[in-house]
């Protein structure tokens, strides 16, 4: 019998291991949330303040691409409004109302619906929670090094290095 065949969900789902120590199958809410809420220089943590993200493809040992569940409370943003040189990105709105912020301007997104930002295009994206219930969504992007990603509203730019850590800088190269 194959480990997939092994696991039942019940009211009580405990995370399965497969043979490599990584997890097979888990309830997503259950994962732990990243420990440091924003990789971003300290005068930019307030604009994500509200945001809670549990990794998911780190648990399976994923590496490639990561994928997070992510909760924006009332007033919260998902980031930054940021454009990825290399990295291509994917949301999956599960539940609550959040707004879609791109260089076209706003749009209303609702449970069920899903937005993907092709690497290279320049158009600035982020996820605003504009509403009074939380939203949560699913976020997936791949993990390409020597991404950068360029913030058209904001004095700061990021390189993802050889090592997977974003190194900040100013627009004129100034590090943070």
């Amino acid at each position: 019998m194959s480990n997939a065949n092994q696991y039942r969900p019940s009211a009580e789902s405990r995370p399965l291991m497969n043979t490599s120590n990584f997890l097979l199958a888990i309830r997503a809410q259950d994962a732990p949330p990243r420990l440091t809420p924003s990789n971003y220089p300290p005068e930019f943590r307030e604009k994500v303040a509200g945001r809670l993200k549990h990794p998911l493809g780190d648990l399976f040992g994923i590496c490639n691409f990561g994928v997070n569940l992510t909760r924006l409370s009332p007033s919260a943003a998902s980031a930054l409004r940021h454009a990825h040189s290399l990295q291509d990105e994917f949301i999956f709105v599960l539940e609550g109302y959040p707004t879609l912020i791109t260089d076209a301007g706003a749009t209303e997104l609702s449970p069920g619906m899903c937005a993907g930002f092709r690497a290279g295009t320049g158009d600035g994206h982020q996820l605003v929670n504009t509403t009074d219930a939380d939203v949560v969504y699913l976020e997936i992007g791949d993990r390409s090094p020597g991404d950068t990603a360029t913030y058209p509203d904001d004095d700061i730019q990021a390189h993802l290095g050889a090592d997977k850590k974003w190194k900040f800088a100013h627009k004129d190269g100034t590090p943070y």
